[in-house]
């Protein structure tokens, strides 16, 4: 089993997209079920929708999963192996005070030394633990040894106890804190790797403590990744026209040596390796995504890439094929195809020569050809060269710069009229 774990806390990133997109792929080729789990225990952060949200990415971006798991869910199981590490001695109360162990940290930073639990606690009499009637969290034995994190591309990392410290598992309101509630519901899943971001990976070694003290004898695999700096939404990019598999091939790509530049998600399962995979730093390139959603759009039939500019013509998805010499996205196109329809603006030292010409096109007959109906306004007109030129194009597309006009006209010829108001 795979998961994916997602906090409704915000919204979805690039970086956690990559690392779905990455677990799915490796299921399929474990040929192990993928979950979903929303980690939505800490109800004051916990954003309205935001799980349905991050589900519907997913679904737009082809990650199937068996089922979905939401943390809360779990909160009794958490409660009762946390009683059962309590009634084993490996685990104690502590009634130490938020106060008091800032204090520490504190003392600690101004010694200059790493702040460590100091178990003040954890060997408190029975009676005093009894009598005791302030808040209280639980905190897990320290390990006596190194924990061991087998990682798939960093190898065996070792952390010391100290490393792992003596942390809380149960909060004072009996919520179970991150690791220890990350560390259960893995076991409760039945998970056998898990792909992360590398941030996690301080995290990792208490997971595994918990799970080694609650004597799980499944080994859970690791692989920590280096995320990607200056990450941006997913729904960002979407709403400034990134098609989802451009998305994807660009975040599956990274790190990795993929055969083509566009391949289909059932295809990357084919040659992925997790085991090949560069876990270099890296940072968000725009450029290099919007060159693979252009050859994604590219790729579309002429009517699917008219709908995306609003229209459902093949003659304006061809036309809108031509700007992707210089828009890259789906909201770019539409700006370009929207200006080709819209108010004309006069250019500076071409009124004369615009409305003249806009009277001979009005006027004008159906021309199949570019030449024919060039010849025509030249000679209704008496315009020429640049005089011709350049109020023509700014007449056709609204714009003193863009595409040869015989390209333009090719699949505007049938909008003359509609366009020369």
């Amino acid at each position: 089993m795979l998961r994916f774990a997602s906090s409704p806390i915000g919204d979805m990133h690039i970086n956690d997209l990559r690392i779905a997109l990455l677990n799915y792929i490796v299921s399929k080729q474990k040929n192990e079920d993928f979950i979903v789990r929303i980690e939505d225990i800490d109800k004051e952060k916990v954003m309205h929708n935001k799980d349905q949200e991050t589900l519907d990415i997913l679904g737009l971006f082809g990650i199937e999963y068996s089922h979905v798991v939401y943390q809360s869910q779990n909160l009794r199981f958490h409660s009762a192996m946390a009683l059962q590490l309590l009634h084993e001695k490996k685990a104690f109360s502590c009634f130490c005070s938020d106060e008091w162990l800032q204090k520490k940290r504190s003392e600690a930073e101004k010694a200059q030394k790493e702040y460590h639990y100091d178990d003040a606690c954890r060997n408190l009499p029975a009676e005093l633990v009894i009598d005791n009637t302030a808040p209280f969290t639980v905190r897990i034995v320290r390990p006596d040894t190194p924990v061991i994190v087998k990682d798939r591309l960093k190898g065996a990392i070792s952390f010391e106890p100290d490393a792992v410290d003596s942390f809380v598992i149960m909060n004072h309101d009996k919520t179970p804190a991150y690791d220890f509630a990350c560390a259960v519901d893995d076991m409760l899943s039945d998970v056998s790797m898990i792909i992360c971001d590398e941030k996690y990976l301080n995290n990792t070694p208490k997971q595994v403590h918990v799970r080694n003290q609650l004597q799980y004898n499944k080994e859970i695999e690791y692989a920590h990744l280096h995320g990607i700096q200056n990450s941006v939404s997913v729904k960002q990019l979407l709403e400034e026209g990134y098609l989802p598999e451009a998305i994807s091939n660009y975040l599956i790509s990274i790190g990795s040596n993929p055969p083509k530049e566009i391949f289909t998600l059932k295809e990357a399962t084919e040659w992925f390796d997790l085991d090949k995979l560069a876990d270099n730093p890296v940072r968000f390139d725009q450029d290099r995504l919007k060159q693979i959603n252009k050859e994604h759009l590219k790729n579309l039939d002429a009517t699917e890439l008219s709908r995306y500019v609003g229209f459902a013509d093949p003659e304006i998805g061809e036309l809108t094929r031509i700007y992707l010499e210089e828009a890259g996205t789906t909201k770019e196109l539409k700006e370009k195809i929207a200006s080709i329809f819209a108010k004309r603006v006069t250019a500076h030292g071409f009124a004369e020569e615009m409305e003249s010409m806009a009277k001979a096109i009005k006027n004008a007959p159906y021309f199949e050809e570019y030449n024919d109906f060039k010849n025509y306004i030249m000679d209704k007109t008496g315009l020429k060269d640049e005089n011709f030129l350049q109020p023509l194009r700014i007449l056709l597309t609204n714009a003193e710069h863009g595409p040869a006009i015989e390209k333009v006209y090719k699949y505007l010829k049938n909008y003359l009229k509609e366009i020369i108001k």
